[in-house]
């Protein structure tokens, strides 16, 4: 079996507008897809907001460059992640189409690369 990351972004600014309702439903939503598919997630974990975020970059000259903020500014930022085992790219697929998804965004299926 492989192990995949299902990146989940969203737009938070959207996030920041919902209600306490929107909130309990899309949570609500979230663990019913973990319980579901609870064989194959191997791990998760929600992000705080993009303003919280370090960046750390090579600063040209041999140091490195440590900045407040995301790596990359977009309208969609990383909000969070599911590490699953799938027998494939196609059964991980699978899995990614039952992320809920809320408040703008999708998600991103990577294979997670194994060295030996």
């Amino acid at each position: 079996m492989a192990q995949y990351l299902i990146l989940v972004y969203r737009e938070e600014a959207r996030v920041a507008a919902v209600s306490a309702q929107e909130w309990e439903a899309a949570l609500k939503d979230h663990l019913a897809f973990q319980e579901r598919n609870a064989e194959a997630i191997l791990g998760a974990n929600a992000l705080h907001f993009t303003e919280t975020a370090t960046s750390v970059r090579p600063d040209g000259s041999g140091g490195l460059a440590v900045t407040d903020g995301p790596f990359a500014e977009t309208k969609e930022a990383l909000g969070g992640y599911y590490l699953v085992e799938a027998a494939d790219l196609d059964e991980a697929i699978a899995l990614a189409k039952q992320v809920p998804v809320h408040f703008g965004g999708g998600v991103e299926v990577r294979p997670v690369r194994v060295f030996d």
